[in-house]
């Protein structure tokens, strides 16, 4: 992920105004679908524009435990949140030793359980795929495994991820097929081709693997922007949402929030967005009480990805 640069100087400083002095948007949870955790920011691998900065040897979020994960899913009990979604993301989960019983527990209780993986080398561990046949046996679609395929071409894909990471995917996916289950995947649209062209390759390869995912459909193929901060980007204020024709409840903290661990923290903590895990202004608190408060959209990614971009974590 690029530094921000002096495109938005003088922007997104105030929770309360723009640069230009006008009320700046604020989004409610409005209707919240999914609560995220961030299993940690360790991953086998380092891309080269990673939202979140994970690789090998950053732990600046720790790994979660299946019991902090059970604390919160009774708050979403006592809170009547209406959740239907767990969603798992990182780092890569399947790094986290806990991810199987983390799964298991959002599964027995009822949720659909969504887990963001490259489907490298840690999923494909013996253990890991003894748990995951398990948990496809017992709770069938209701787990959904979403891979990051960066791009339908093996060309493009490693040069975001690693040379070789391609195939490396491609052969996970292969396995989730043939055990059956769910796989949704996850592209970027930074390679200067159409959404049209980029889903028709996508199409093309999953014809040619035979995997069951649908490419025209945005839930199933969703295709992420760039988070380039040094492009500058509007504010988005009150007036906004009649100007686009959008309303907020649209946007992702309306319907999430994610839950995660800071390295030498007692506790977890619950974050207003799952694009903006190192700023402090979306940090909401430990508990979902506390996280059911506005967001102010204070942040070149509320604009870019959520506002105009219309983009969402989840399906």
């Amino acid at each position: 992920m690029k530094d921000s640069a002096p495109a938005n100087l003088g922007k997104f400083q105030d929770p309360k105004v723009t640069a230009k002095g006008e009320p700046r948007a604020n989004v409610a949870l409005s209707n919240p679908q999914t609560l995220w955790f961030n299993t940690g920011t360790l991953c086998n691998i380092e891309c080269a524009n990673c939202y979140i900065d994970s690789s090998p040897e950053n732990d600046a979020l720790v790994y979660l435990t299946a019991d902090e994960v059970d604390s919160y899913l009774d708050q979403l009990s006592e809170r009547n949140w209406g959740v239907r979604e767990i969603g798992f993301t990182g780092g890569e989960p399947f790094m986290n030793p806990a991810m199987i019983d983390m799964a298991e527990r959002a599964l027995s209780r009822g949720y659909e359980v969504l887990i963001l993986t490259n489907a490298m080398r840690p999923m494909m561990r013996p253990r890991v795929r003894a748990g995951l046949e398990r948990l496809h046996a017992a709770y069938g679609d209701k787990l959904t495994l979403r891979i990051s395929v960066d791009h339908h071409s093996a060309e493009y894909h490693d040069t975001e991820r690693g040379v070789g990471t391609f195939d490396k995917t491609i052969e996970g996916m292969r396995w989730l097929r043939d055990t059956g289950i769910q796989m949704a995947v996850a592209g970027r649209t930074m390679w200067h081709e159409t959404e049209s062209d980029s889903r028709k390759g996508y199409a093309t390869l999953f014809e040619a693997e035979g995997f069951a995912i649908d490419a025209h459909n945005p839930a199933m193929t969703v295709l992420f922007p760039e988070m380039d901060t040094s492009v500058e980007v509007p504010e988005i204020t009150t007036a906004c949402w009649g100007i686009l024709n959008k309303s907020p409840d649209d946007v992702m903290c309306a319907s999430s929030r994610m839950v995660v661990k800071r390295k030498g923290a007692q506790s977890p903590t619950v974050l207003a967005c799952t694009l903006l895990a190192y700023d402090p202004q979306f940090e909401l608190g430990e508990t979902l009480a506390e996280a059911e408060a506005d967001v102010a959209l204070n942040h070149p990614h509320c604009a870019k990805f959520c506002v105009l971009g219309g983009a969402s974590c989840s399906a």
